[in-house]
């Protein structure tokens, strides 16, 4: 049985990812502060461990990555967090990870879209450093730089952005970003050691609908 590890559980992508996985032959631990407090509806289900740990402790990380296929990591935005996930898989020998991460950090975001993006988001320094951290890992990555997330349950169409290529897309839903990273799980080997960004269709405006 595959076994997938979420570090940030709790988050608002993971409240729809879980449930696709569940679908999967699948052996889930969920990670998360005081995750046995928080996501208590899943404390009965065979398919669940739940872990309470800190991603900014490196021995919780080593703890909970031990054994893994897969880590899912729900922000990518923390310098800190990601040096220590990275520690802590290359010292468990778990090569495969997917990293949720924001669109901008490598100054693709462009037109009318990228100026409001830049003056939305302010100071990238951290952030780019702390995508750096993935990019220079070593281990077979996933980057996802989401476009900006809203929720809709009947918007689940995504797309696909390569590295390299102009971000004009502007937002995406939660749910489309959660069926993407279910079948990244499903299918490792889809966009192996690559940044990639993700977003709707046909959403090339001066900025996303909901603003």
């Amino acid at each position: 049985m595959k076994k997938v590890l979420l570090l940030g559980a709790t988050s608002n992508i993971s409240k729809y990812l879980i449930p696709l996985l569940l679908e999967q032959d699948i052996d889930l631990t969920l990670f998360a502060r005081q995750a046995t407090r928080r996501l208590t509806a899943y404390q009965h289900n065979e398919q669940i461990t739940l872990v309470d740990g800190n991603w900014n402790n490196r021995d919780d990380l080593v703890h909970a990555i031990a054994g893994q296929d897969i880590v899912y990591l729900a922000t990518g935005h923390f310098t800190t967090a990601n040096e220590n996930a990275v520690a802590a898989m290359k010292q468990n020998h778990v090569k495969r990870l997917i990293v949720a991460g924001g669109l901008g950090i490598y100054d693709e975001v462009v037109g009318k879209f990228g100026a409001w993006n830049a003056q939305m988001m302010g100071d990238y320094t951290e952030i780019k450093r702390a995508a750096k951290v993935i990019d220079d890992s070593g281990l077979n990555y996933t980057f996802l730089r989401m476009a900006w997330l809203y929720n809709n349950d009947q918007h689940i169409d995504y797309q696909v952005i390569p590295k390299g290529e102009p971000f004009k897309e502007t937002q995406v839903t939660r749910q489309a970003v959660a069926n993407f990273i279910n079948e990244l799980i499903r299918n490792p080997k889809l966009y192996q050691r690559t940044s990639i960004g993700v977003a709707e269709p046909n959403t090339a405006w001066d900025k996303p609908s909901f603003y």
